[in-house]
């Protein structure tokens, strides 16, 4: 790891935000953003010290993707996919290990793959498929076991980075047993196949295209050994599956609030009461989303799975995804027409941040879920929609 961590993405920011416009514009991935990432040391943020990286906690990572979002939010948003394994990966203690029943040989190929990623891998998240979004119990991508491994079958949809990482978390059920749920990292190479489908309002840059999977893997790559351990981390580890998008979002509102202090000053609109008040409820709101994904990270770091840690898990997703959209559209009107012609920062952060209420979970999923919790209900099956 080269030096602190949010620090180095602080440095970074305003390199991606020179690339952003460009990869918006052409909805090309932004590889140099990921050797600056590389170079810096970030692919082994979540990784443990012993292994080799920073060993940095959930909070920390927030800050770091905070940083990296005000540069880039497509960025960031790849970022994050990589944090989630990685993270995930990195927090399984021996204790738990204990407790899960994990194998030695899964503890020391998990190991292999931290290093690989202090070392510079990069790991995307294949989990989402058409009709079942990211729900881990309504999957149709199968797996089997085969003579030295498991052979997987079957296509992912917004597959961020596809085509770029080395290695894809592929989230699969078993064929003889639906109710089984299991993830594998699978490298990149033989039995992968990309389909270029991403050409998408908002995140142009993230690459999010789709993946095919029709791949024969090594025991190895079935994180943790043992089948059927994804629902169970699903919800041990909620905030990597919802919570971790969360800081992102917030760097992109206040990008937005960035964007339109720098053109009104530009413009010399600082003069319009109007204009003022609206850069003012923003700031206020953005400061208030970025303090509730950092008490949400403080939890998640001190009381991980705890239930009130995972109330605020959906908060932080909730007032996210609501203020980077109401933001952007705000600070767009502040700036006025002008700012609505392709290729303005204004312009671009308005259709990054649109996405935000749509990652999984969806804030009206997150509301109903924090509404029935708050009534006294079991959110995993009173909700509107099943949690994984």
């Amino acid at each position: 790891m080269v030096g602190d961590p949010v620090t180095e993405a602080r440095r970074l920011a305003p390199r991606f935000a020179a690339r952003a416009g460009a990869s918006d514009r052409d909805g090309g991935f932004p590889v140099d953003d990921f050797a600056d990432l590389r170079a810096a040391g970030l692919f082994g943020l979540m990784v443990p010290a012993a292994l080799g990286g920073a060993g940095a906690g959930f909070r920390t990572y927030a800050e770091t993707a905070y940083e990296l979002a005000r540069g880039n939010g497509a960025t960031a948003l790849v970022f994050n996919m990589h944090a989630s394994v990685t993270g995930a990966l990195g927090a399984v203690t021996p204790e738990l290990a204990e407790a899960l029943g994990l194998p030695d040989e899964a503890i020391a190929a998990r190991d292999g793959y931290l290093r690989a990623a202090a070392a510079g891998s990069w790991y995307a998240v294949a989990m989402s498929e058409r009709g079942a979004g990211s729900r881990l119990s309504q999957l149709s991508t199968v797996y089997e076991p085969v003579d030295g491994g498991y052979h997987l079958k079957g296509s992912k949809t917004f597959c961020s980075g596809a085509g770029h990482a080395d290695a894809y978390l592929v989230a699969a059920r078993s064929v003889t047993d639906q109710a089984v749920v299991s993830q594998f990292l699978v490298p990149a190479g033989d039995g992968l196949t990309v389909e270029p489908t991403w050409d998408a309002l908002g995140m142009r840059a993230t690459g999010s295209h789709d993946l095919h999977v029709d791949a024969t893997v090594p025991q190895g790559a079935l994180l943790g050994g043992v089948e059927g351990l994804a629902l169970v981390v699903a919800q041990l580890m909620p905030h990597w599956m919802v919570a971790s998008y969360a800081a992102v979002y917030v760097g992109v509102a206040q990008s937005a609030v960035d964007a339109a202090v720098a053109h009104v000053r530009e413009r010399r609109l600082t003069g319009l009461p109007a204009v003022r008040a609206r850069i003012g409820r923003a700031d206020a709101a953005v400061a208030a989303a970025r303090l509730a994904v950092f008490e949400a990270a403080r939890r998640v770091d001190e009381a991980p799975g705890d239930p009130e840690t995972n109330q605020w898990v959906w908060r932080a997703k909730l007032l996210a995804g609501t203020t980077a959209a109401e933001v952007a559209a705000s600070m767009l009107e502040a700036a006025g027409t002008s700012a609505m012609r392709r290729g303005h920062p204004l312009e671009r952060l308005y259709r990054d941040a649109r996405a935000g209420s749509l990652q999984p979970a969806t804030s009206d999923v997150c509301a109903d879920w924090l509404g029935v919790e708050a009534l006294g209900g079991d959110p995993d099956s009173d909700g509107s929609a099943p949690r994984w």
